[in-house]
């Protein structure tokens, strides 16, 4: 169907075949995936009765005009950050008429890192409105670009799936 790996394609469909019986809206916030999140759910048919909007948000300035991040959690904590990714999250469900979203911001490689935060760290926030905000910060190592961003997007739509069973 596409050039997904099968993994993800299979773990899309099974979202949105969920999502669409539920009635249940999704918006997606990512930085260092740059709209991949939102691309392998809208590569699945049907997916338009689930999918609200996504938003890429690469650079600080997008992060606080799209999704009202404080400057102040940036300049404290950072792009990459529990905090941030958090501030993304919310800012996606009060943007939108989603009932649950996704956000994720991290050091996609090869370059960025530092020791405190090395490429392949990244912070991830689903949560759905009324619900709970979950949290994890992964750390894939240097295993390259694509693959942190592609390991980003399966634990994004696991997360996505842990979200709409609270």
């Amino acid at each position: 169907m596409s050039g997904w790996p099968e993994d993800i394609e299979t773990k899309a469909g099974q979202l949105i075949a969920a999502f669409s019986e539920r009635g249940l809206m999704v918006a997606t916030a990512e930085s260092c995936t740059g709209g991949l999140i939102a691309g392998a759910l809208t590569e699945i048919p049907g997916s338009s009765s689930v999918i609200d909007r996504g938003f890429v948000t690469y650079s600080n300035d997008a992060k606080i005009q799209m999704l009202g991040v404080d400057p102040a959690t940036l300049d404290a904590h950072g792009a990459v950050s529990r905090q941030t990714a958090i501030e993304m999250v919310r800012g996606a469900l009060s943007h939108s008429k989603a009932d649950m979203a996704v956000a994720v911001t991290g050091i996609a490689g090869p370059g960025g890192g530092s020791e405190e935060k090395p490429v392949g760290l990244v912070h991830l926030a689903a949560a759905s409105r009324g619900g709970n905000v979950l949290h994890r910060e992964m750390r894939y190592g240097e295993i390259g670009r694509d693959a942190v961003r592609m390991a980003t997007v399966r634990t994004a739509l696991i997360m996505l799936e842990e979200t709409s069973e609270n």
